[in-house]
């Protein structure tokens, strides 16, 4: 049964987190999660995930995860359009897992397949004695919640270094946009 007069849109993306660029690191694995509007509501697929651990291969300077994604929003609005939140874990000379990066994308508007770069970055201590006692200790400045790197509030008071690229590929299909006056073909 289908209806004339849609009161939601439908975007579903599939794809992959393919793999990243770390030159000072290896062993790493990443976390993805979505954020996005109120008006929004996932109806299939999953909103987060951890990925494997991957070491760099010979002579090679990218790590390589090919993660899936899938999911499916619905919403009437497209304000609060969905971004994914990627997050890259390794070890320290410790042994401890700490934070390589974070970083955040939009999921594209258009229809088709896309691949997109995500330059990542990660918090730094205000201080030196800061950023020595975390090194001593093991216990890195990282977020509490990752979500925090999609939104602008309180970012423009935090510290960060740039680190690393994520590279993501993406299949983003629309149902019902145009019906409802929405018009995401590109120019």
């Amino acid at each position: 049964m289908t209806s004339n007069n849609p009161s939601a849109f439908l975007l579903m993306v599939n794809g992959q987190i393919e793999g990243a660029n770390f030159p000072e690191y290896d062993d790493m694995y990443c976390k993805y999660c979505f954020v996005y509007g109120h008006d929004w509501a996932p109806t299939s697929g999953l909103e987060e995930g951890i990925s494997q651990i991957t070491s760099k291969g010979n002579g090679s300077q990218n790590l390589v995860w090919n993660f899936p994604i899938d999911i499916t929003f619905k919403s009437t609005n497209p304000f609060g359009w969905p971004q994914i939140v990627v997050s890259v874990f390794g070890p320290d000379t410790f042994g401890n897992d700490v934070v390589r990066g974070y970083g955040a994308v939009h999921i594209p508007f258009t229809p088709g397949k896309h691949t997109k770069t995500i330059p990542m970055f990660v918090p730094e201590s205000t201080s030196r004695l800061q950023k020595f006692t975390s090194w001593l200790m093991g216990r890195r400045p990282e977020f509490t919640d990752p979500k925090v790197v999609a939104q602008g509030e309180g970012r423009e008071v935090t510290r960060v270094r740039s680190q690393g690229f994520v590279k993501l590929q993406f299949n983003v299909v629309t149902k019902d946009m145009k019906k409802l006056g929405y018009d995401t073909t590109s120019t």
